[in-house]
């Protein structure tokens, strides 16, 4: 399991999460799913508001299934497929919480960026197991140049 992502697509998902502390920012992933030879590759992102209530938005998000719904058709605009959520965790590591792996879909790559004080300052990407037991990392490799649309 791994995940492309080019560097100019991280870049705006770390500014999204520093645009979004001390509270958690997030998104949807867009791109192509891979095979068991071919890795995953993001090829666009489509950022959130957080609409988990005021109170809650510093160590949680939501999605909503209008957001859902949204990033599907804009998808399938772009000919690419929904492949999976990235967000912030304020002050925290860049590791699934147990949160986490209780909303998660098994398809779908997570991509997590640890903000400290403001500043985005590492990602990592996790899929969760078919039977929703745990997280297992995925390679995230980070591709140079800019990426065309």
């Amino acid at each position: 399991m791994s995940l492309e992502i080019p560097a100019d697509i991280l870049t705006a998902i770390h500014a999204h999460g520093e645009e979004a502390y001390p509270e958690e920012g997030a998104g949807f992933l867009l791109g192509t799913d891979g095979s068991h030879v071919t890795p995953r590759r993001v090829q666009a992102i489509l950022p959130l508001p957080n609409s988990r209530e005021r109170d809650a938005r510093h160590n949680r998000y939501l999605i909503t299934p209008k957001d859902y719904l949204q990033a599907e058709l804009e998808a399938d605009r772009r000919g690419l497929s929904l492949i999976g959520v990235f967000h912030s965790h304020p002050d925290h590591p860049n590791r699934p919480s147990e949160f986490d792996r209780e909303w998660a879909q098994p398809f779908f790559s997570y991509l997590i960026t640890s903000v400290e004080r403001g500043r985005a300052v590492a990602s990592r990407s996790w899929r969760l197991r078919e039977d929703r037991s745990a997280f297992d990392e995925e390679r995230l490799s980070v591709l140079t140049g800019e990426t065309k649309e």
